[in-house]
């Protein structure tokens, strides 16, 4: 079968998935978006990342999972780094006592705790359609 270059084929150079190499994206359903929303809330039980995710690759297709995945990453993202620091710090002050860094894992395990019940409220307002705000949130990503 014989190559035909583009140029040959000017219905191949203009089609709209070859000008940017990535299909359009279609807009979330009402169920998908409120569905999305709600896994960037459940999402923080695992720290920052859920909804960072969900933030990058959903938010422009639904409005609600926007505004709720960024509210969920703005609660999560300080947290999230706190408690991975004090891992850390964990690791390295066991390493040179043994027994030493066990308070620092226990303030990353209260840390943990502490985003698992705001994230399951928050994923419980969501999922019932209404918008939630985190009571201390430093809205770091406007």
């Amino acid at each position: 079968m014989p190559v035909v270059a583009h140029a040959e084929r000017p219905e191949i150079v203009n089609h709209p998935v070859n000008q940017s190499n990535v299909a359009p994206q279609q807009p979330l359903t009402p169920s998908e978006d409120k569905q999305w929303a709600f896994m960037s809330h459940c999402g923080g039980i695992l720290g920052c990342v859920p909804s960072l995710l969900i933030y990058k690759f959903l938010a422009a297709r639904g409005r609600f999972t926007a505004q709720e995945s960024k509210e969920a990453l703005n609660f999560t993202l300080i947290p999230t780094a706190l408690a991975v620091l004090l891992n850390i710090v964990a690791i390295i002050v066991h390493a040179i006592s043994p027994g030493s860094g066990t308070i620092f894992s226990l303030l990353a395990l209260l840390i943990w705790a502490f985003l698992t019940v705001f994230s399951i409220i928050g994923a419980v307002r969501v999922n019932s359609g209404q918008p939630y705000r985190y009571p201390l949130n430093p809205r770091l990503i406007k």
